[in-house]
């Protein structure tokens, strides 16, 4: 397998997947963001302080002109880390073809790094929260994720370790299950309350579980029509 072919189909699908994310993101996101935002300007404004208005509305445009951009460079990123495990992974994969391969790895990495972590500390917009506790949030959050993916990785490992034994597809599944299930009950909680209207932040949730999703449909996809069309597997059995 050419290298700069590999590193041209990865940087092309996290490209396409990670714009369509940021645009995404831009129309169903930001709008329940600003919501949120301007429900916490009121409440500062009820205790008395004030606030430069100006200076948040140039901060939001900032945000907004930069979510595209962003998503791209976190589309490269993940796509960087998806591609790599593909290629290790490929040949244990189901499917009848790449994209069905493909979209399946998709579908484990979105449910092992996102959804799962999402479970134990669902997002809340930017605006939410004590802004004292924001690190010791994010690290809760990561240390999920780590958790979470470096766990799947290790049963992913096993899964091959026991062969092809029908076993396997129940043991490995419900050995995962109870090593998240004893992590979520460890971790701590989200520290905060929620300060505003829980329609709001249900709202937020449900679009950010699909925009996630939909992320790694597109990069699923694309990957694995590009990896299909440029027979990257037959570079990979000539050089291994």
């Amino acid at each position: 397998m050419k290298l700069a072919l590999f590193i041209g189909i990865t940087l092309l699908a996290g490209v396409i997947s990670g714009l369509a994310y940021g645009g995404i993101n831009l129309l169903a996101v930001e709008p329940f963001i600003d919501q949120a935002i301007e429900i916490e300007i009121q409440n500062t404004i009820s205790k008395g302080e004030q606030i430069d208005m100006n200076e948040v509305e140039s901060y939001r445009l900032w945000q907004k002109g930069g979510e595209v951009v962003a998503g791209a460079i976190l589309g490269i990123s993940f796509g960087a880390f998806y591609a790599i495990v593909y290629g290790y992974t490929r040949r244990s994969l189901p499917g009848s073809s790449e994209v069905k391969k493909s979209l399946f790895l998709a579908s484990i990495i979105w449910l092992t790094i996102f959804m799962i972590p999402f479970i134990k500390y669902p997002a809340n917009p930017p605006a939410v929260g004590d802004p004292e506790t924001i690190y010791y949030r994010q690290g809760l959050y990561v240390a999920f994720i780590a958790i979470s993916g470096l766990g799947a990785l290790g049963f992913a490992f096993l899964y091959r370790k026991l062969g092809s034994t029908s076993a396997r597809k129940f043991i490995i599944p419900a050995l995962y299950t109870a090593y998240m299930a004893g992590f979520y009950f460890a971790m701590p909680p989200n520290p905060d309350a929620i300060t505003v209207p829980m329609d709001l932040i249900t709202n937020f949730r449900i679009v950010s579980v699909i925009t996630a999703a939909i992320f790694w449909v597109i990069l699923g996809i694309v990957f694995g029509a590009l990896w299909n069309k440029y027979k990257l597997h037959i570079g990979l059995r000539k050089t291994t």
